[in-house]
């Protein structure tokens, strides 16, 4: 009954740009909060970065902050990752989470829905 849906990943040259969304449906979500994680071919799924739904508190990797930054539109329950000057060690397939409670939020075992994954890749 609840989905959410990735969408705006693509194919990309290193220090270009790129703008993920998700949007949830099928529930009323209000308190929980939303993330991104990422994971490449032969390695663990990471968190990239998190929001609060309700304040808006976001939460960012090390490995991004300062070049991806995680919004939300509560009005069309959209969360949004603006991906900027891109490496090519950004290539991954990207999933959209949300999470029901509270918990770790950089912990993919809190997350109790996942999207279907968007391709990015980063090209040098």
């Amino acid at each position: 009954q609840v989905q959410l849906v990735e969408s705006g990943g693509g194919l990309m040259q290193a220090g270009g740009s790129l703008r993920l969304s998700c949007t949830i449906s099928g529930r009323t979500f209000s308190g929980y909060f939303m993330g991104w994680f990422r994971q490449a071919p032969g390695k663990e799924r990471e968190f990239v970065a998190a929001i609060t739904w309700s304040a808006g508190n976001t939460y960012h990797a090390d490995s991004v902050k300062g070049r991806f930054t995680i919004s939300r539109d509560v009005a069309k329950n959209t969360v949004y990752l603006e991906m900027n000057s891109l490496k090519p060690e950004d290539t991954a397939v990207y999933y959209c989470a949300a999470s029901r409670r509270a918990g770790s939020i950089y912990s993919v075992t809190v997350y109790d829905y996942w999207g279907q994954g968007t391709q990015v890749t980063v090209s040098s």
